[in-house]
């Protein structure tokens, strides 16, 4: 009769204890199957996320282009000019594999009162260019005799990665960097779509 008793006991005991691990082991099943769906319900919608600005001076997320803009001041001496401005958007991967356009309006050019030249260009009296002289800045150039002038000249770039869909097209009319950079300027604004806001001159 004692050893019945001791058997149901033990067999009690079992049954409870197994009811326990058994538990325990559905609650942790399920912790499993929670953290898995959370997990794949956030990786599924990671893919489908805000989609990211467009470059610093422009609106178009191909191509990046700086507003008009004049050089505070001149730097250098009679014949060898020059003035450097901030231009973010110059990386070195643009620099290195695309192509960099720059354009100028001068105060005083005989060619047209409203004409912007493609650079490196000639005109009042001088050479005019630019240079990539370190990742992130411009440079723009002249050799004229007298210092040029400051708030009444207008420089302007446009920068396109190697990469760009516009790039390749325009490729096809002016198969060389020399070419692509005599673009002229309304032409580049319509193929790299580009803002052609009008200038503000006297």
């Amino acid at each position: 009769m004692i050893k019945q008793i001791k058997d149901r006991i033990i067999i009690k005991t079992f049954n409870f204890n197994f009811s326990k691990q058994f538990i325990m082991k559905t609650k942790i099943n399920t912790l499993y199957l929670l953290l898995a769906f959370t997990v794949i319900t956030f990786a599924g919608c990671g893919q489908d996320g805000v989609q990211g600005p467009a470059g610093v001076n422009g609106q178009n997320a191909d191509v990046f282009y700086s507003e008009w803009f004049s050089p505070t001041a001149w730097s250098g001496t009679s014949g060898d000019w020059y003035f450097s401005a901030a231009a973010p958007d110059l990386t070195q991967d643009i620099v290195e594999n695309g192509v960099i356009l720059a354009y100028v309006w001068l105060d005083g050019d005989l060619y047209s009162s409203t004409s912007v030249r493609p650079l490196p260009a000639y005109a009042v009296g001088a050479n005019w260019s630019f240079l990539i002289h370190q990742y992130g800045s411009i440079e723009f150039t002249s050799d004229m005799i007298n210092q040029p002038l400051t708030a009444t000249n207008k420089f302007r770039f446009i920068a396109i990665p190697g990469t760009s869909v516009a790039l390749k097209s325009a490729l096809s009319k002016y198969p060389t960097r020399s070419a692509l950079m005599n673009m002229p300027y309304k032409e580049a604004c319509t193929l790299f779509k580009v803002s052609d806001k009008q200038l503000m001159v006297k």
